[in-house]
């Protein structure tokens, strides 16, 4: 079978993480959404550890120091196809929880270990109350994979704004719009995921 052929039939695996802690969180909301209406092919799963990462503390960083929560998440991403990241957006920016935990998988002070993040694919996507719907949030999150070098989906962007709105009172997506918006990021990823399987 050709690498093609075998592309084609593939359930590419992608790690999905909200950059919100809250329990009711409408960007882990969104990330179920999409886990419920992805266009398939895909296999999206949904980290639930990001409270569990420590502050970034370069002494640690590496293999023999480095805390089981970091560890197991740079493996994680490692075995990934791709990154489905809904971020929030706070004082215009990501919060601090997952530039955190993005300090912590960008790094190979070893030169032995790999980077998680090179040429990992990268979708972005986030819900927010206001009228603005994480525009800011994104575009320093887009920033951040610049110095990464991961590879992040330009379009469709996925800014939900006045999200309340967006959702009915058992969590579910209704906005049609999104959905469809949603469908069409995650076809994006998933280009990106087959391009990066052939081109290894």
């Amino acid at each position: 079978m050709s690498v093609e052929t075998s592309v084609e039939t593939a359930a590419f695996k992608i790690l999905a993480i909200s950059g919100s802690l809250r329990a009711d969180s409408h960007n882990t909301r969104l990330l179920h959404a999409a886990r419920k209406h992805q266009p398939g092919g895909l296999d999206i799963e949904i980290y639930e550890g990001l409270r569990d990462i420590p502050p970034y503390d370069q002494d640690l960083d590496n293999p023999q120091d480095r805390p089981a929560a970091v560890t197991e998440l740079r493996r994680r991403i490692t075995e990934s196809d791709g990154l489905l990241i809904a971020t929030p957006e706070f004082n215009y920016s990501i919060p601090g929880t997952l530039k955190n935990a993005i300090d912590w998988v960008s790094t190979d002070w070893t030169k032995q270990e790999g980077l998680p993040l090179h040429r990992k694919p990268v979708a972005i996507l986030g819900a927010a109350p206001t009228n603005f719907g994480t525009v800011r949030a994104q575009l320093a999150l887009r920033q951040v994979f610049v110095w990464t070098d991961s590879d992040v989906v330009v379009k469709p962007e996925v800014q939900v704004f006045r999200s309340y709105e967006r959702f009915d009172e058992s969590g579910n997506l209704t906005d049609e719009t999104t959905i469809g918006l949603v469908r069409d990021l995650l076809g994006a990823l998933k280009a990106k995921a087959a391009a990066a399987v052939v081109a290894r």
